[in-house]
């Protein structure tokens, strides 16, 4: 009977030492920071919103676009429309081609980018970060709330990246890429989104929108902000608003 009751007893602290350890671990994730930033608690979404189709011809030529295209940093304080924002995801890494090609090149035809919106004013979308589903050209909502100004703080202050309407940030899955072409796949990547992004300038040029590449962040904080997945690498902030 004695031996049974220290059983009892046992299994009693076993799994209160259980919760307790439980409890901890999740008040830590929910409280962690990185550089003054804390890791969003929001639960993750699955919601998806269906862009508009995006136009394929427009006023502005190729070689207009080109001869326009500039570093913009400085945006007014109005929102972008939906079909707006279609159009500058299209560029980045819309479909194409019935066979899943995309408007950047990709070596391989492997595709290791994905494409965040974070979003603060556009027209007809609750602001919030959300994800980029070239197949379906849809939106899915990853958290709800408007974070340019953490953003901001992650792109070491960088007010470029709050004042616009929205920010795009590139990330990359290097596995991908690198699975077929060991180490020098690293570079391919690097050079796929220096494509997207000259792609989302130019569609920028052509929407009478500014537009500006970043790469000076903390890497973790934007992973914090973003919640992305820990095989993605952040490698671009893109905030974009009208000049």
């Amino acid at each position: 009977m004695q031996n049974n009751k220290k059983i009892i007893y046992l299994i009693i602290s076993l799994v209160l030492v259980l919760i307790f350890s439980f409890t901890l671990i999740v008040s830590c994730r929910a409280t962690k920071k990185v550089n003054g930033i804390t890791a969003p608690s929001e639960a993750i979404s699955t919601e998806r919103i269906k862009l508009p189709e995006p136009g394929h011809d427009s006023p502005t030529s190729i070689e207009q676009a080109l001869l326009k295209r500039r570093s913009v940093r400085d945006y007014k304080d109005e929102p972008l429309t939906l079909a707006e924002l279609s159009q500058l995801l299209w560029a980045a890494q819309g479909i194409t081609d019935r066979r899943g090609f995309r408007a950047a090149p990709s070596a391989g035809a492997l595709y290791p980018l994905e494409v965040y919106v974070v979003a603060g004013n556009v027209s007809n979308l609750p602001s919030g970060i959300y994800k980029y589903k070239p197949h379906e050209h849809e939106l899915e909502k990853i958290l709800e709330g408007d974070k340019r100004a953490k953003l901001c703080i992650a792109a070491l202050g960088q007010s470029s990246v709050k004042d616009g309407a929205i920010a795009i940030v590139f990330s990359a899955v290097y596995e991908r890429t690198t699975q077929k072409y060991g180490e020098r796949g690293i570079r391919y990547v690097h050079m796929e989104v220096g494509h997207a992004a000259q792609n989302v300038y130019l569609q920028a040029v052509s929407l009478n929108l500014g537009t500006v590449v970043i790469g000076a962040f903390q890497d973790d904080a934007v992973r914090m902000i973003i919640n992305m997945p820990d095989e993605e690498n952040p490698l671009y902030i893109m905030p974009i608003g009208r000049k």
